[in-house]
């Protein structure tokens, strides 16, 4: 008896793992996941191993997780594996309050997250042999030269003084006055 089994979500080239309750917020853990994104397995480790954020220790964990899932329980191979999804969800926030000046509160929120690495085992392209070489050309063109207008001269008025190109402002001298 029991349940009947789950139809498979991923396709038989994919492998799946995910981090839950991981004390960061969102926001931060999606600057560590954006970090591995499209990369070969080989080089997201290597980028989390020697990243600064703490975080990275995490996500490494949940990469080398999903790594191992494709490698035991799909039969992929470890070499060609490539990080196709690297998504980040939130999860429960811890709410703290801290005691402010006149008997007041203010609310912390401790936010936890979680971050989702699909695998997937993509095989290099192949280089096709091309059947044709490109041919040469065998008329060079004639270089083409651009005759360039010549440049105009400012006119006159319009300088770059210190009025903008506006007339100077006419002063009464102590004589007129």
């Amino acid at each position: 008896m029991g349940k009947p089994a789950h139809k498979r979500s991923l396709s038989d080239t994919q492998a799946r793992a995910v981090g839950r309750n991981i004390r960061t917020s969102p926001r931060k853990l999606n600057l560590v996941a954006q970090s591995i994104r499209g990369k070969t397995a080989e080089s997201a480790l290597a980028a989390l191993t020697f990243s600064h954020k703490r975080i990275a220790r995490e996500v490494k964990k949940v990469l080398q997780s999903a790594i191992a899932n494709a490698e035991n329980n799909h039969d992929l191979d470890v070499d060609d594996l490539v990080v196709t999804e690297a998504s980040v969800g939130r999860n429960l926030v811890m709410k703290r309050f801290h005691a402010r000046a006149r008997g007041r509160g203010a609310r912390i929120e401790k936010p936890f997250s979680q971050v989702t690495i699909v695998v997937e085992e993509k095989q290099e392209a192949e280089p096709e042999k091309k059947a044709e070489a490109p041919k040469p050309k065998a008329e060079a063109a004639p270089a083409k030269t651009s005759a360039k207008a010549p440049a105009k001269a400012p006119a006159k008025g319009k300088g770059k003084g210190k009025s903008g190109g506006r007339p100077a402002a006419k002063t009464k001298s102590k004589e007129q006055a």
